[in-house]
């Protein structure tokens, strides 16, 4: 991370992402799902674009390594639970219980056991698996073909209930691993 903090480029860009949420789930709630679909667009390029410019720019940050999952995480429980509840979603498309469940108990474990790790271990690095981008690709996807209305939007949120119990698991037995390495006894007392 550079020096830099504070409100950057990165860091707006990642705000507007989080001021769009109330948007985004208002056009689900009066059946505006083409708007939805156009902010849920707009919010996701945006998070490409707001770690493209950390990077390019070296305008990573503290903030914005608090800020940019935390955009994430709202963006896609906010839709999960609007399409899975909101009588704007046919019957047909609208997500089962059994969905947003899982995808909310991954992230709050996850979030749990990185709080867990940092509190033990002091420090907590995490980099995103192969199995977590597949996962929020999934996740993501199931989202826009809801709001595409797609005919078999079922079978991509089964693929994405799939990948977020693998992801959840694989986070799991790594952080356990951190768990595992602090405790063992490396160096012995003298």
């Amino acid at each position: 991370m550079t020096k830099k903090e504070g409100l950057n480029l990165a860091n707006k860009i990642t705000i507007v992402r989080i001021v769009l949420i109330p948007f985004f789930v208002a056009a689900i709630v009066y059946a505006r799902l083409e708007i939805a679909l156009s902010i849920f667009i707009v919010a996701v390029l945006s998070d490409g674009a707001d770690g493209f410019i950390a990077r390019a720019l070296k305008q990573k940050t503290a903030l914005g390594t608090i800020l940019d999952p935390v955009a994430d995480k709202l963006l896609l429980l906010s839709a999960y639970i609007c399409l899975s509840v909101s009588a704007s979603i046919p019957q047909g498309l609208r997500l089962p219980p059994y969905v947003p469940i899982i995808v909310i108990s991954r992230d709050v474990i996850i979030v749990l056991g990185s709080i867990m790790v940092y509190v033990v271990t002091n420090n907590l690095k995490v980099a995103p698996s192969a199995v977590g981008k597949a996962t929020t690709f999934f996740q993501m996807m199931t989202i826009v073909s809801i709001l595409l209305q797609f005919k078999y939007s079922f079978v991509v949120w089964n693929i994405a209930v799939l990948f977020t119990i693998i992801s959840g698991v694989d986070y799991v037995i790594k952080g356990s691993r951190l768990f595992g390495e602090n405790h063992s006894p490396s160096k012995k007392a003298v």
